[in-house]
């Protein structure tokens, strides 16, 4: 569909499209809406029937010591009745939208987070997480308060208009007529005045963003700036900056500030006009109007105006929610990764040997081709290191190995089984993963390590956070292997959930393994008992190492050496120094680093 809107406004097309996406999520909701629309119309007749009965009331007021005090008297309780009986009307409509509403929202909600699961890696690779949260939270919680607020709202401004017009044309069609044409001034003036400060808000956000970057580059920087005396340059570039803030946001305060008195001019413009008129005709020979009829109209004159000023604000809001809803839907729209074929095999990890081969595997993420006519193997148990310079596409392989991405050519085989025939649930089980990006979810300790096996117990768990040297530091935890961990780990070190993320993997014991840069935010004592523990881990299971520092693959069965999404060198460390070419350059570059 259409792209991000850096404002709220949608053109009709969009708005067509967002009304009929939220009309098939509101489907089932639609008997409540049409009881919450029955009830606004009721209460709103009732509302507006109170007037009548004021005037009615003061119309028995004739002269001093003649009133007709029960006509007052049965006037009175109807009016209470219809009080009453209208707020509680109101508050059924609020409970009926706000349920139906609520309910809509869950609904596109829950649908968005399950679109999630079925979105291939390069969405993610192209839209930032912030991006996709905000769309999950903010913009539905945006289209929630539209939709609860301003759709009902809106619906019963609209109605106070036309039942206050038609109440006051039953009365005088003159006076009516005055109404009519003077009111909606009011909501004119206040539109011509939101078109003109809508752009000096905009720019007003727009500066206040530059002086937010600025602050925070500043204080990140402060250090270099004070060490290369760019003090001056910094101040005088934040003054240039704050003097604009300052007249951007005095102008587009100003000018906003005109609509509330200028609404209100036309609002007493049109009471003093129903006022006016209304008493020369009370006065005219032939007329009808009653002093009761001229207090009707003077209450429906100022009641007429509210809807107008209202119903500016209301449209806002209400293209600001089909706005965030464009967003959610955009989201929904998403393409999907391919599903699995009806005939898909399963794989069973407990009877793979873990044979992977490529053939001919090319794999491109625009147009341009970015890996071509791959080959290489490895045989059950061998250990595949994977070198190369950063953007070489070491990760992009391995996700390729897990289906994260598809290839756009040839094919990998695990077991002479292509994996783009089996289902993704039974090859990812086969594979072990542990990345240099550490991820924990919210809760225990124990929870997060048998992640990959829920039923695993507490014995197994232990044996595992052991084998990866994690159970030192978890039993001097307060709590032990029950501490509860906060979003993304907690307090715990970036070491600490990496060795996590390790026994994790050592619970499930897979066939294959692949390690991207596993150790990286270990220490290197710990990182040598890691090894050991991979090295027992490994033993017997096919494992793919990504690493940048080549000195930890020596004892690898097969390197292969990447660049610029091409296999360039493969074979053992010792042959490929031998040959003199770019593995051998990478590392003498890396070992002269490690000397200096």
């Amino acid at each position: 569909m259409a792209k991000n809107k850096k404002t709220s406004k949608l053109t009709k097309a969009e708005q067509k499209y967002v009304v009929g996406r939220l009309l098939g999520f509101a489907k089932r909701f639609i008997p409540l809406f049409v009881i919450a629309f029955i009830f606004a119309a009721v209460s709103t007749v009732m509302s507006h029937y109170i007037p009548v009965l004021v005037g009615n009331g003061i119309d028995l007021i004739i002269d001093k010591g003649n009133v007709d005090f029960d006509g007052i008297a049965k006037i009175l309780p109807v009016i209470l009745v219809l009080t009453v009986a209208g707020a509680i009307l109101d508050w059924f409509v609020r409970l009926i939208a706000t349920r139906a509403g609520t309910m809509i929202v869950r609904d596109i909600r829950a649908e968005a987070v399950r679109k999630l699961q079925k979105l291939p890696v390069s969405y993610f690779d192209n839209h930032a997480s912030g991006d996709v949260l905000s769309r999950i939270i903010a913009d539905t919680d945006r289209l929630s308060e539209g939709l609860l607020t301003g759709l009902i709202q809106l619906y019963s401004s609209v109605l106070g208009i036309v039942i206050t017009l038609v109440f006051m044309i039953i009365i005088d069609w003159k006076v009516a007529l005055i109404v009519a044409i003077l009111t909606p001034m009011s909501m004119f003036v206040a539109g011509f005045i939101a078109s003109r400060t809508f752009s000096l808000f905009k720019k007003r956000s727009a500066t206040s963003a530059e002086q937010t970057a600025l602050i925070d580059e500043a204080v990140g920087g402060r250090d270099v700036i004070t060490a290369f005396s760019h003090q001056k340059a910094s101040l005088a570039a934040f003054d240039e900056i704050n003097d604009r803030y300052r007249k951007v946001t005095t102008n587009a305060v100003f000018y906003s500030s005109i609509t509330n008195p200028a609404t209100r001019f036309v609002n007493n413009l049109v009471y003093f006009g129903v006022a006016l008129v209304s008493a020369l005709l009370s006065i005219t020979s032939g007329s009808s109007i009653t002093p009761g009829g001229i207090s009707t109209l003077l209450m429906y004159a100022s009641n007429y105006a509210k809807p107008f000023n209202e119903l500016s604000g209301v449209v806002t809001e209400l293209q600001s929610s089909l706005a965030s809803a464009l967003r959610i839907f955009e989201l929904l729209d998403a393409e999907e990764m391919t599903p699995d074929a009806d005939d898909a095999a399963e794989l069973n990890a407990e009877e793979l040997s873990g044979k992977l081969e490529a053939h001919d595997l090319a794999f491109s993420y625009t147009d341009k081709p970015f890996m071509e006519n791959m080959n290489f193997w490895a045989k059950p148990g061998q250990r595949i290191a994977i070198v190369g310079p950063t953007g070489c596409g070491k990760t992009t392989l391995v996700n390729l190995f897990m289906r994260f991405y598809e290839p756009t050519g040839g094919s990998i085989e695990v077991d002479g089984k292509d994996i783009s025939k089996v289902t993704r649930k039974s090859l990812r089980s086969c594979f072990g993963m542990v990345l240099q990006d550490t991820w924990l979810s919210s809760g225990t300790i124990r929870e997060n390590i048998a992640m990959g096996r829920p039923d695993a117990t507490d014995e197994e768990v232990i044996a595992a956070a052991k084998a990866a040297h994690a159970h030192s530091f978890i039993k001097r935890l307060p709590q032990g292997y029950d501490t509860p961990l906060g979003e993304d780990g907690g307090r715990l070190s970036q070491g600490q959930k990496q060795l996590l993320c390790i026994a994790r993997v050592m619970l499930c014991l897979p066939p294959m393994l692949i390690l991207d840069e596993a150790t990286s935010s270990i220490d290197l004592r710990t990182e040598i008992k890691i090894n050991r523990a991979f090295a027992e881990l490994m033993e017997g299971r096919t494992s793919f190492i990504v690493a940048h520092r080549l000195n930890t693959i020596k004892n690898a069965d097969c390197i292969l050496v990447m660049r610029d999404g091409k296999i360039v060198e493969q074979g053992r460390h010792d042959e490929l120094i031998e040959k003199n070419g770019f593995y051998a350059e990478l590392y003498g570059a890396q070992f002269k680093h490690v000397e200096a």
